[in-house]
């Protein structure tokens, strides 16, 4: 049995009409600034979803506060 490095050609790649081959070495930096930019944004959105989360228990617990404070100071 013989072992098959990552540049020969696997079956799936002989089918292939226009086989794309590129050294992996050569993109790596904009490889790099890509997942940046991606990190970024997925960054950006995760946080602008925890202030919305955060925003919304608080508004919760206030409104659970409130109704408490009404139904406990009857007099």
């Amino acid at each position: 049995m013989t072992s098959k490095s990552s540049y020969e050609t696997s079956w799936a790649d002989q089918w292939d009409a226009e086989p794309v081959y590129s050294n992996p070495t050569s993109n790596k930096n904009s490889n790099t600034s890509k997942f940046s930019d991606k990190f970024d944004k997925t960054k950006a959105a995760a946080s602008t979803g925890v202030r919305k989360a955060k925003a919304g228990a608080t508004a919760a617990i206030q409104w659970i506060k409130f109704k408490y404070h009404k139904t406990t100071n009857k007099h």
